[in-house]
């Protein structure tokens, strides 16, 4: 099943289904969504939603 869709901006494929609200990173669309080929989010070792990350996360560079 394809999992991609594409984006608001500049057509750009996103992940259906995750919803991202880091505007600062490079992999954030104009909307609340991922294009990343794939995330990871961790640590293994979390408990609640709140010890948890995305380690794909790159910060946009300054124009």
């Amino acid at each position: 099943m394809d999992q991609q869709k594409k984006g608001c901006c500049g057509n750009k494929d996103h992940i259906s289904g995750i919803v991202c609200n880091v505007t600062n990173c490079v992999y954030h669309d104009c909307e609340t969504h991922c294009t990343a080929g794939e995330i990871a989010v961790g640590p293994s070792y979390a408990t609640t939603s709140q010890d948890t990350v995305c380690a794909t996360f790159k910060q946009k560079k300054d124009i």
